[in-house]
């Protein structure tokens, strides 16, 4: 795709059969009494994909300006996709439906469009943070039978993982009756997840990049719309760094999820579909050194959990 000049490129069709918006707003470190606005903003700026998830906190902020939404007609239900993510503590089978219920109820939804599983982690029920004392063993297959449960039942419209690595991606296929129709990952310029992109693009599995600016702002380490390479190319398109960012990943197959809160940069973030990164300045991206910068040391416990390295969460991909 990297010199195609998809204007029109608004949407990737998922294995469903659904769309999926090739730009969402990212809602992770939004804060409460914030992130209501954002939502408004960024839907009345054209935004059809509002990307939350039931650990950030604030999906009944985020419920009230949908409602706000729906009920003063500014976009129908149908018109909006929404996802949202199961967290770790609820991967026992019998808490799957539960904890969609409630995401459901705070976001004032019947259905969700796309729901994740947020890690490849467990931890306890009812337990808060990601601490050794909580870690319980994996239980993936049953966790993901469940979520065909709610594929089946309607309420989820699309399923799908977060945070997956190109092996524990190929183990889920092995076992799943129902593919994932997503893998959302931290995918940018500076991490260009080739490995996982091609096993996607081979099972119809769509890739969709949180932190597509690495999460400028959070306690993520990373400076990605410093990177020289990047500021080059956006000087000679006359673009922002970031919107040459976000548009390297519409032209790579993948849909973005940016996070902000400032209307003018939830502006500049969805202006990318009516012009393209040339073919020749595109092939320069390979040159960039690529590091992972959400690395999760959190999950990492010499005795407790499953992965007692980097390395065996990320399979390698670090």
């Amino acid at each position: 795709m990297s010199n195609d000049k998809d204007s029109e490129n608004l949407h990737y069709d998922l294995n469903t059969g659904a769309k999926i918006p090739s730009v969402g707003l990212g809602t992770w470190h939004a804060e409460p009494g914030v992130v209501g606005q954002a939502v408004i903003a960024a839907v009345k700026n054209g935004y059809r994909h509002i990307d939350c998830a039931s650990v950030y906190g604030n999906e009944k902020e985020i419920g009230v300006a949908l409602k706000e939404l729906f009920s003063t007609g500014v976009v129908h239900r149908s018109e909006i996709f929404i996802t949202s993510k199961l967290w770790c503590s609820d991967h026992a089978p019998e808490d799957v439906s539960t904890a969609l219920s409630k995401s459901l109820e705070d976001l004032q939804l019947d259905y969700i469009d796309l729901y994740l599983i947020h890690w490849p982690i467990r931890t306890k029920p009812g337990s808060k943070g990601l601490t050794p004392e909580v870690m319980a063993p994996l239980c993936l297959p049953e966790t993901w039978n469940a979520m065909e449960g709610l594929y089946a039942s309607g309420q989820a419209r699309a399923i799908g993982v977060s945070n997956f690595s190109t092996k524990k991606l190929q183990d889920l296929l092995s076992y799943a009756k129902v593919p994932p129709a997503v893998d959302q990952v931290e995918c940018h310029p500076v991490w260009q997840q080739h490995s996982l992109h091609n096993l996607c693009k081979s099972t119809g599995i769509h890739l969709s990049a949180y932190s597509p600016l690495g999460s400028p702002g959070t306690w993520v380490k990373g400076e990605i719309l410093k990177e020289p390479l990047l500021v080059e190319i956006a000087e000679k398109l006359q673009k922002s760094p970031a919107q040459v960012a976000l548009r390297w990943g519409i032209q790579s197959g993948h849909s973005v999820l940016p996070k902000s809160v400032n209307e003018s940069r939830i502006k500049e973030n969805q202006s990318l579909f009516d012009w393209c990164i040339p073919p020749e300045l595109f092939s320069k991206f390979s040159e960039i050194h690529q590091q992972r910068l959400l690395r999760a040391d959190f999950a990492i416990h010499e005795s407790c959990g499953p992965y007692k390295s980097l390395d065996e969460l990320w399979d390698g991909e670090i």
